[in-house]
This record gives structure tokens, C-alpha cells and sequence, in this order.
């Protein structure tokens, strides 16, 4: 048994341990007193009966009395741990865990998704179970929880963990071929480590960049715009390339807006003014550094940038190497070695036919997966409608590599 002390595991512990040992016990008070009536009363000894007795009420009221007041003790003290494990206490994050054939997929409160459990050292964690194709079972043994994952329908679980480190996730209902194979793992880290992990993986999946911010913090959107629209102030809408006419040191002047311009307008505003802007603006001195002050031109110079999605994580994430090799080995599914340019024969509506794998083959392939089913394998490939253009795009274009 894991001697981790948790609240779900020491709950589940205490009931085992109590009812083992009433068992044990008794088990030991029958053996031993069978074993003693045996030798005294055998036959050799003692060949006919010596007792009339026909019955003894206070023997039988205790061996009915007790038993019952021991099982009624065991259901009491099972009943009360199992509240226990289903009032999750207040302030518990909570993750969503999605079943599918054969992973499992993590779903946080910022957006982001992954094919493991993160979550954070003391802080009582509340995974919402569900399944996208056949029933599954969420069971992490260390801390003695299991759920049943059903398409459809919501249930839960929650633990707190009470060490770092790395703890096993299997499921623990029969789900098909690659059943054996649907393992993860709870990753529980420090407070800190956590929250680094958590709000860069907020950032980088749906947060503005770095520049805006810094835009935001220091208040220049309470006079500039972005959208082009008059305001106190210029926009910032269109700014790389463009003129303007300033009065700089009394002289009328025409510059393109640049890195320099720009550094310079921040720096010292009232150097360059733009023609129909009042000088109100204040110089931004030691309170934007130098390494702020390059992010803020960056992005006002190109815009917001698109994070770059990472097609190779999209594929471990979203569970796909659950039933498809990367090394050319048979699998549940087709392999992903020498994927791009192979030929595959599928079935389309009642009809064979020989395609191409390419661009346009995997993103059908991955939205409607069971619009062409590839020979000799199943039709159990989940839709992935959670998923952007562009995050299709990476995965493909990381498949088309392999």
C-alpha cells in the first residue's frame, strides 16, 4: 500500500484498515477457538455427547448482536469517509478530464490543454470527468480515486496532494484495443513552479503580447487607438512606414515613423510634436527600461504577432499517439512515419478508393475522421471540432514531416 498521506487516500486508507482488521480478527477468533474445540471435544476422547443442552440465549444474542453492531459500525464509518471523498472543499480548482479512445486530455480555467494533470502542491484539485466515445474510467491509485468517464453525462473526483512529484493515471474500465495503453500521469509541482506553468501557458495560448501590455500598464491607451479612430492623440492602427509632419525645434518637418522616431516620441515627446496633436504627452524616463521599451516598438511597429503553435505538442496533447506509432510500428491506427506522399486505400461512402496523403487528405482525415476510413482499420477516431484552422494546420504540417 502507498503510505501517502492525503485526504482521499487517508479516507479510503482508514476504512480498509478498519474493516481488514474487525475481519482479521474475527477470522483469527473462529480459527483459533475451531481449532481448540476440535482437539477437546474429538471423537477418541469423548464418543458419545455429555451435555443435554439444546441452546443458550445469552451466547446466541451475542454472536447476533455483535456481528451486527460491527457491520453497522463498518457501514457508518464507509459512509462518512465517502462524504468525505464527494464534498470537495471551497476554493478547489477544478480541470476537466476527457476520456477518448486511447488518452486522456486536460482541460484548464486559462484554455489550455494537455495530455497530462498539472496541478499544484496543498491546493484541493477538482477534475470534471467526461468521455467522447465509449465509457473509460479515471483512476489514480496514490490517491485512491476512481470515476467513471461516460459520454454525456458529468461525475468528478478530488484530491489534494500533498508531495512533488509524479503520480500514475490509468483507466480502469475495459475500453478496447489500446485500453492498456491509456496511461498518464499526475504531474504535481510547487506553488511557485505551478503558477509559472500556468500563467505562461495563459499567455502564450490566448493573452495579448508583451508590448500591449506594457502598452496598457503604462495608461497610453486612455489617448492612442487602435483602430484608427480619432482620438486626442495618434493611432496606432497603421504606424510602420507611415509620415508624419511634426514641428521639431521650430521647423516644419516630414519623417517616416521608425524605431528611432519612436524611441525618440516616448523618450522626449515634446521634441517631435505632430501637427494637430496638443504637446500633452508625458516623457516616459527610468519607469520604461530599455528591454520595455524595445517590446513596446516591436509591437507597435508589427502589430500583434501570432503565437506559433506548436503542431508536435498539438499531437501528444490531443492524444493521438494513443493509437497512432511514430515509429512504423503496427498500431490502432495508421502510423505517422512516412505519412506525407504515401498512398492509402479507403472507404468513402460504399466506395474503394486509392488517395494521396497530403494537406488537404489530413485535415478532412482529423475534422470528419470517419468520412474516409482507411483499410484495415477501425472507424473510431473521435472528431477534433475543439480544434482551430490553425492548429490543423500545425498538426499537419508536422505530419507531413515525419
Amino acid at each position: 500500500m502507498n503510505p501517502l498521506v492525503n485526504p482521499t487516500a487517508q479516507a479510503v486508507d482508514n476504512v480498509l484498515i478498519y474493516i481488514f482488521g474487525f475481519s482479521a480478527l474475527l477470522l483469527l477468533g473462529i480459527t483459533v477457538a475451531t481449532i481448540y474445540l476440535v482437539v477437546k471435544y474429538r471423537r477418541s476422547k469423548y464418543p458419545e455427547p455429555t451435555s443435554d443442552s439444546h441452546g443458550n440465549m445469552w451466547l446466541e444474542a451475542i454472536w447476533t448482536l455483535l456481528p451486527t453492531l460491527i457491520v453497522l459500525t463498518m457501514f457508518w464509518y464507509g459512509w462518512t469517509n465517502y462524504l468525505g471523498l464527494r464534498n470537495v472543499p471551497e476554493g478547489a480548482m477544478e480541470v476537466k478530464a476527457v476520456g477518448r479512445m486511447w488518452s486522456w486530455q486536460f482541460e484548464y480555467g486559462n484554455g489550455r490543454t494537455t495530455n497530462k494533470l498539472y496541478a499544484p502542491i496543498g491546493k484541493p484539485i477538482k477534475v470534471n470527468i467526461t468521455a467522447k466515445d465509449v465509457l473509460h474510467s479515471f483512476y489514480i491509485p496514490a490517491f485512491r480515486i476512481k470515476s467513471d468517464a461516460v459520454p454525456g453525462m458529468d461525475t468528478y473526483v478530488w484530491f489534494q496532494a500533498p508531495e512533488v512529484g509524479s503520480y500514475d493515471i490509468f483507466c480502469a474500465e475495459f475500453c478496447g484495443t489500446g485500453h492498456a495503453d491509456m496511461i498518464t500521469t499526475a504531474e504535481i509541482l510547487s506553488t511557485e513552479d505551478f503558477e509559472r506553468w500556468y500563467t505562461e501557458g495563459d499567455v502564450a495560448a490566448t493573452g495579448p503580447s508583451r508590448g500591449k501590455q506594457l502598452l496598457e500598464k503604462h495608461g497610453c491607451l486612455g489617448c492612442h487607438s487602435f483602430d484608427g479612430s480619432s482620438s486626442i492623440a495618434t493611432t496606432f492602427d497603421i504606424l510602420k512606414g507611415t509620415k508624419r509632419k511634426i514641428m521639431s525645434d521650430g521647423v516644419e518637418k516630414e519623417v517616416e515613423v521608425d524605431a528611432e522616431y519612436l524611441r525618440r516620441s516616448i523618450r522626449a515627446p515634446g521634441a517631435d510634436l505632430v501637427e494637430g496633436f496638443p504637446p500633452i504627452m508625458p516623457a516616459y524616463g527610468d519607469e520604461i527600461n530599455e528591454a520595455d521599451l524595445d517590446e513596446i516598438i516591436t509591437f507597435l511597429l508589427n502589430g500583434e504577432q501570432k503565437t506559433s503553435i506548436n503542431g508536435n505538442k498539438l499531437i501528444e496533447e490531443n492524444g493521438c499517439l494513443g493509437c497512432h506509432s511514430t515509429d512504423g510500428s503496427s498500431s490502432i491506427g495508421p502510423g505517422f512515419k512516412g505519412l506525407g506522399g504515401r498512398t492509402s486505400e479507403v472507404k468513402r461512402e460504399d466506395q474503394e478508393l486509392e488517395l494521396k496523403v497530403d494537406a488537404e487528405y489530413l485535415r478532412r482525415a482529423i475534422r470528419d475522421p470517419n468520412h474516409e476510413i482507411v483499410e484495415g482499420y477501425p472507424a473510431i477516431m473521435p472528431s477534433n471540432d475543439h480544434l482551430s484552422d490553425e492548429e490543423i494546420d500545425a498538426i499537419v504540417e508536422e505530419l507531413l514531416k515525419k
